[in-house]
């Protein structure tokens, strides 16, 4: 049997590649249910100040073919920063989140937070050599 019998990660997933699916991998190997966050397009342009290569409702379909995630849905940008929100809306165990936001202000409070209602989070590492910042770099100056 597995850690956590629901986890949830979330992120934008553009430009889908090997270190999303390291990540997808890693987590599904945690829980025996996984959803996934997409953010939404307008969370990308406001908060991250990017534009995105795949519109939202493409990469909430890429990311529902995989084997690995059981479910992915679409989310705001008040789900995507509060966590609590997102625990509300999903009653996930575990929280799936990337290995540099351990120790930051915003995630000791939701530590402290998920303590109170029984939820854990689980640090991850990310893949090295791959982001979807590089490829798309890449890609312009192959142009």
């Amino acid at each position: 049997m597995k850690k956590y019998r629901i986890g949830y990660t979330c992120g934008v997933f553009d430009l889908f590649h090997v270190g999303h699916l390291n990540l997808l991998e890693r987590c599904k190997e945690m829980c025996d249910y996984l959803i996934v966050g997409v953010c939404d397009d307008t969370y990308v342009r406001e908060i991250k100040h990017k534009e995105p290569v795949i519109p939202e409702n493409d990469r909430v379909r890429i990311l529902k073919a995989l084997r690995v995630v059981d479910d992915a849905v679409l989310v705001d940008i008040a789900t995507t920063d509060d966590k609590m929100l997102a625990l509300d809306k999903f009653k996930f165990q575990v929280l799936f989140s990337g290995d540099d936001w351990k120790g930051t202000e915003r995630y000791n409070r939701t530590e402290e937070q998920f303590a109170k209602c029984g939820a854990a989070i689980e640090y991850l590492p990310y893949t090295h050599g791959v982001s979807t910042s590089q490829i798309k770099e890449e890609m312009k100056n192959q142009k």
